[in-house]
């Protein structure tokens, strides 16, 4: 029988990024997932791509934060640069060592690096936004993220092998499947002007006048299970409550409340985390909103601190503050994406121009 990291590797490879002969490829990862990787370069060369690896050791990035000088921090390496600018796919395997360890690098050294790389950023979002880079993010079980998701590793590998749909016989025909099924969500939400998301907390409105909603079917990130869009930066008004924590840069924010008028947060308070949520929102751009979505993947069905998996929970919403999507239209622009989550199980429902099409959590036509 093919082993599940065979069908995982073959799914990011064939389904995900699509790879075809000459196509050049870049993985980075860290050395925790050296049995995909070495699987995800097996099904690369297989398929007849060029592949680059970049694989990071325990405390890499801690390391050259603490230790770099101006010139080091600025420095560029030729090969990410050619990457981001040129190369035809892209897959970033998460496999953290210590979900904890860039907790307290010095932050001015964070800031220069982060400046030095911006126009590689830059570039990377609008070539992922268009899929001239078929990029796709997924996730390697470790100890780490187990940890911190409140499960054993065994646990956790199961977790993630499941919002994959890597125990059905065929996961590229499962995923192919929730395309379609998501597809008829797409068509309608683009034939609508206004949504309104309303539940405990919950009370917003925002326009999707010459944006667009956006299926995401697994090839972007792997797992996924979503759909998104970005609202009219001016047209969000209301109040949002945002159930689950809200996970950035290592930091818990609990009870998350955002007061909003003409799409810019007016007030915002939290239970926990008050004080890093202040300083974040300092950031240019970061009281604008740059998605609105819904989670559709019902694999995924408890809470991880992880948002890759979080924001698609099945029957929830999210909003995210800061950069928007260019593939959806979105203008906002800012140094962070910082998404949040509410829950919609209980009474919550979705409207598109007045007209119900969600309660409950889940899509009602």
């Amino acid at each position: 029988m093919e082993s599940i990291l065979s069908k995982y590797a073959k799914l990011l490879v064939h389904y995900c990024v699509e790879l075809q002969p000459k196509e050049r490829l870049y993985v980075r990862s860290t050395t925790l997932a050296e049995p995909l990787i070495r699987e995800v370069y097996r099904h690369a060369l297989r398929a007849g791509g060029i592949v680059e690896l970049d694989i990071d050791f325990r405390g890499k990035n801690r390391i050259f934060l603490e230790e770099s000088e101006q010139h080091q921090l600025e420095y560029i390496s030729p090969v990410y640069q050619k990457a981001m600018e040129e190369f035809d796919a892209y897959i970033y395997i998460r496999a953290p060592f210590n979900l904890k360890e860039d907790a307290h690098v010095p932050k001015g050294k964070s800031g220069i690096r982060s400046k030095a790389l911006k126009h590689l950023s830059d570039t990377y979002f609008k070539r992922t936004g268009t899929r001239e880079l078929k990029r796709n993010l997924c996730q390697y079980p470790t100890q780490a993220a187990a940890q911190n998701a409140g499960m054993s590793l065994e646990e956790y590998e199961h977790f993630i092998y499941s919002a994959c749909n890597l125990y059905d016989e065929d996961p590229q025909q499962a995923w192919l499947k929730r395309r379609k099924d998501q597809q008829k969500i797409v068509d309608l939400l683009n034939s609508r002007d206004t949504i309104h998301y309303k539940g405990e907390g919950i009370d917003i409105k925002f326009s999707t006048i010459g944006r667009t909603w956006i299926n995401s079917d697994g090839q972007t990130n792997m797992p996924s299970g979503e759909v998104y869009t970005c609202p009219v930066e001016d047209s969000v008004n209301g109040v949002v409550h945002f159930s689950l924590p809200a996970v950035y840069m290592g930091h818990e924010v609990e009870g998350v409340t955002l007061w909003v008028k003409e799409g810019y947060v007016e007030k915002w308070e939290a239970k926990r985390g008050q004080e890093f949520m202040d300083r974040l929102l300092q950031t240019p751009g970061a009281r604008r909103f740059g998605e609105a979505a819904i989670g559709t993947n019902y694999n995924i069905n408890r809470f991880t601190k992880n948002i890759l998996f979080d924001e698609k929970i099945g029957g929830t919403i999210h909003m995210a503050l800061g950069q928007s999507y260019f593939q959806t239209g979105g203008k906002n622009q800012s140094a962070i994406h910082w998404d949040m989550i509410g829950d919609m199980k209980n009474g919550g429902a979705i409207f598109a121009d007045n007209e119900k099409i969600y309660e409950d959590g889940k899509f009602i036509f």
